[in-house]
């Protein structure tokens, strides 16, 4: 169960932000109003919100995700690859202090977007991308086994970070897309497949009793109705169009 959810209000630079798509600038009235949504929707879901100012300085900060990995026990401050990001985990520490004791760095060379990393209860998947390197990887797959999870390193091939393609909804079930859909590493879950069309809905967030998942996909949302899980649609345009999904917005734990 989570109980605390950190998240960070998007600003006027944020239509300036990083993007491999081709889908137009954000409109950023649009976004904020997407982003209070999301903050109502983790609410709905039961946990506590806390709501960072926006950071002119920092276009992407509002994709809070990457810069920590969470556990019960300890925090990893990552150390984000994009050169323009990095200074995100300065304003992001003292936040993780006031919840952590236990606290681990990746130090460079090694890089590491929290994006890349996925927790299946005591098992995480750490993804190699543009953004998190093999040093990264390795530095926290040390800290995950020293304290006693399992850790395995996957290369992608096409998605920009690992959850754009996977995500964990609990009961050994995963959402999967693409090249994740016959990967051996996740071949012992329960699938969810998402179609080709309906791809971006493969990052949705597991946050206790719900499901959120981006809206205007209707097959994935039949598939999670269906096989159990309730679900809660959420626009999300606006943060799609900078690579962003819905674990990106909002640190848990």
């Amino acid at each position: 169960m989570f109980k605390t959810t950190i998240v960070k209000t998007p600003g006027e630079s944020f239509i300036h932000g990083l993007t491999t798509s081709d889908l137009g600038s954000p409109i950023l009235e649009k976004a904020l109003e997407q982003h209070k949504a999301y903050i109502d929707a983790l609410k709905t879901c039961g946990v506590e919100v806390t709501v960072l100012p926006n950071h002119e300085d920092f276009p992407d900060s509002t994709f809070v995700e990457d810069t920590a990995v969470l556990t019960p026990e300890f925090a990893v401050i990552s150390n984000p690859g994009a050169p323009s990001r990095n200074g995100e985990i300065f304003e992001m520490e003292p936040i993780i202090k006031s919840h952590y004791e236990n606290i681990y760095y990746i130090k460079s060379p090694g890089t590491l977007d929290g994006g890349d990393i996925l927790q299946i209860d005591n098992h995480f998947y750490l993804g190699l991308s543009e953004r998190t390197n093999l040093e990264g990887a390795e530095q926290l797959k040390q800290i995950l086994e020293l304290e006693h999870y399992q850790a395995t390193i996957v290369q992608l091939e096409k998605f920009f970070h690992l959850k754009t393609g996977i995500s964990y909804l609990g009961n050994r079930t995963i959402v999967v897309a693409g090249e994740f859909i016959d990967h051996p590493d996740f071949n012992s879950y329960t699938k969810i497949i998402v179609p080709p069309e309906e791809e971006y809905a493969a990052n949705c967030i597991r946050v206790n009793d719900y499901v959120i998942i981006p809206a205007g996909f209707p097959q994935t949302k039949q598939k999670m109705n269906e096989a159990g899980f309730r679900t809660i649609e959420l626009d999300m345009s606006e943060f799609r169009k900078l690579d962003g999904g819905l674990s990106c917005l909002s640190l848990r734990f």
